[in-house]
């Protein structure tokens, strides 16, 4: 990860963090974006006020978005509730047509941030327009892709320029929609200290119930902010209605969250040290979650072609091989050969209720 250029970020502008983006996923009818828009300033002061105007979708015939008068209903909602206004653009169109209607920021999706030549020409119709951006992270893990987007943003002059995290697509990334990958936003983190990361934790998390959970840790990683995808009636969205929550909802999740210090006196390598081994924590338990699935598949496979739970030489092997490994990153035998013990032993439990719950 050598060789990136370090990016120019207003100082100005990366002082107005906390960017807190709440809003639908799409602009369906000015009564939606009025009604919803009305609910989350009935809550909150300073909040930037998001809808989907174009959607990006796999599928043809999904609703793709209502296009240009979108534009205008969210210019009602600026001016009725004094918001700031952002879409997402994935065009040199869409920008002028978002520069146009006086839309106050905008941001570039997952699937634009894929392609270089995508992200080039969205960066020469925003050239001299001092509008602030935010580029999302790449549909699949790839560091460098989100990177180069961010100096090509830069290179044209966008000063007032911001990364997205809205997690990683994975095949299998439960219980989340998206990776959330932490490590790769506290990378982007350690490598730009000026640049406002934001967290999009509905399109991490694509159920409400891990929500919580996800901007906790967001704050906890000292995001500059959160996008929460909220619709007066989550039920009937036309996109994404399942990740979407109400502004009570939002007003729930948001007051309930820890807001910690940034500081620790002289005492700040320690707790650097301490997120660190909570981050590594997260991602062991989530890979080892992940075995236990793949454990439960074998259970039913075992089950289905009357094979025994136990595989001894199986078992040998999975020992040396892994007491090898550990042995060559440093750790104690002993201590690999408990951890596998106590991991087997889950393993053979869960695999014996496969065993004997009825096919």
């Amino acid at each position: 990860m050598n060789g990136f250029t370090p990016l120019d970020i207003d100082e100005a502008w990366r002082n107005e963090a906390p960017f807190n983006i709440y809003g639908p996923c799409s602009a369906e009818s000015p009564e939606q974006l009025l009604q919803t828009a009305a609910g989350i300033h009935e809550r909150f002061g300073k909040v930037i006020f998001r809808a989907g105007i174009w959607k990006p979708r796999t599928r043809p015939d999904s609703f793709e978005g209502v296009g240009r008068e979108g534009l205008v209903w969210l210019r009602e909602v600026r001016d009725r509730f004094g918001f700031q206004v952002t879409t997402e653009v994935a065009s040199a169109q869409h920008v002028e047509l978002c520069l146009e209607h006086g839309i106050d920021m905008v941001w570039i999706g997952a699937r634009s941030t894929v392609n270089p030549f995508s992200v080039q020409e969205i960066a020469e119709a925003l050239r001299g327009t001092g509008i602030p951006v935010f580029l999302k992270n790449p549909i699949h893990s790839d560091f460098s892709l989100w990177v180069g987007g961010l100096e090509r943003l830069n290179k044209v002059g966008i000063r007032k320029l911001g990364a997205i995290h809205r997690g990683f697509y994975e095949w299998n990334s439960k219980p989340y929609r998206y990776s959330p990958r932490w490590e790769l936003p506290i990378e982007l983190k350690r490598k730009f200290d000026r640049l406002p990361i934001v967290c999009d934790i509905s399109h991490i998390g694509g159920d409400p119930r891990l929500l919580p959970g996800l901007a906790q840790k967001a704050l906890d990683l000292d995001f500059d902010g959160l996008m929460i995808e909220t619709h007066v009636r989550p039920s009937e969205a036309l996109s994404d209605a399942r990740q979407q929550i109400t502004p009570a909802e939002l007003d729930g999740l948001v007051h309930g969250l820890i807001r910690r210090e940034t500081s620790f006196d002289a005492n700040d390598g320690l707790l650097a040290l301490r997120r660190e081994i909570d981050d590594l924590d997260d991602v062991a338990l989530a890979a080892i979650a992940k075995r236990m699935q793949v454990v439960r598949e074998i259970g039913r496979f075992k089950r289905e072609h009357n094979v025994t739970i136990l595989q001894v030489d199986r078992l040998r092997e999975m020992i040396r091989r892994n007491v090898r490994n550990g042995e060559a990153l440093g750790l104690d035998p002993d201590f690999v050969k408990q951890m596998l013990s106590l991991v087997h032993s889950e393993a053979v439990r869960q695999q014996n209720e496969i065993m004997n719950d009825e096919p």
